[in-house]
């Protein structure tokens, strides 16, 4: 049986972020991908000119319409905007138990635009944080959550992802993208405690929705039941490749999108040249 994945987040017009990134991710994590739009943004890969919040009441009725008539396997939450939003949100969400919801909280654009109302961050970390089975904050958004300086080193980051844990989510992942060096390590903190899943930087511009598809992959993994650590491994592997083969699109003169389907169309490929 195929599963239902629903994303709730802000679009992207170009492509590489936001719903349009989630969507994709579905798609290539075998899953059928549902979205909820919570903001409109014009936006493409040199960054975010303007932003328009959808009513928050009608964010519900998305949400809402969404579970009148559909199994929904999983949750993705992106970009919030507002603590109306996110209040909205929660309300919507709240009666659906047991079904896991990954919180990416969205707060910068990668060209440093805000995407979230400072007010919100206590309502976000009030009502979403206790309902998420994941939240995946790189490391600016876990120390904005907390309050506290950026982490800059691994133990700090750990620090950081068992003190988010400690708000309510059953599970936190730290990402270490914004650390120095050539390694990329993420932390996952759980009641096993942290763990660390290692990754080689990758030297590109082209990671454009990398937080969007990660979160959106570990969603599609968790709806097919795979255990919370095996979800992020394969989603992590999957976002791996996705970011090596970017450079084989040409999206844009900024930081660029990665290649979604860069599995199915490698195979899509090979088969083609085996024909000929």
């Amino acid at each position: 049986m195929i599963r239902n994945v629903l994303s709730i987040a802000g679009s992207d017009p170009s492509g590489g972020a936001g719903i349009q990134a989630d969507l994709k991710a579905f798609c290539a994590r075998g899953v059928y991908g549902m979205a909820v739009l919570t903001a409109l943004t014009a936006q493409n890969t040199q960054g975010v000119s303007g932003v328009h919040l959808v009513p928050a009441a009608f964010v519900a009725d998305q949400i809402r319409a969404v579970f009148a008539d559909v199994r929904v396997d999983a949750i993705k939450i992106g970009m919030i905007a507002n603590a109306e939003i996110a209040d909205a949100v929660a309300d919507a969400i709240e009666p659906h138990k047991g079904i896991p919801i990954v919180l990416d909280p969205v707060m910068v654009a990668k060209g440093g635009a805000a995407l979230l109302d400072p007010s919100a961050v206590d309502v976000l970390t009030r009502r979403l944080l206790p309902l998420a089975t994941l939240i995946t904050p790189n490391l600016p958004e876990a120390a904005a959550l907390l309050h506290a300086a950026t982490a800059e080193t691994r133990a700090q980051m750990a620090h950081q992802a068992l003190s988010l844990r400690a708000l309510g989510p059953e599970a936190v992942l730290v990402k270490g993208g914004h650390l120095c060096g050539h390694e990329s390590p993420d932390v996952l903190a759980t009641t096993a405690g942290p763990s660390w899943f290692e990754a080689q930087r990758i030297p590109t511009a082209n990671t454009h929705g990398t937080g969007c598809t990660l979160s959106s992959a570990i969603a599609a993994e968790l709806a097919k039941g795979a255990a919370l650590p095996k979800a992020v491994a394969d989603a992590k592997a999957y976002l791996a490749g996705a970011v090596a083969q970017a450079n084989t699109l040409s999206v844009g003169s900024g930081h660029g999108p990665v290649q979604h389907f860069h599995e199915l169309w490698s195979m899509a490929l090979r088969e083609a040249e085996i024909r000929t």
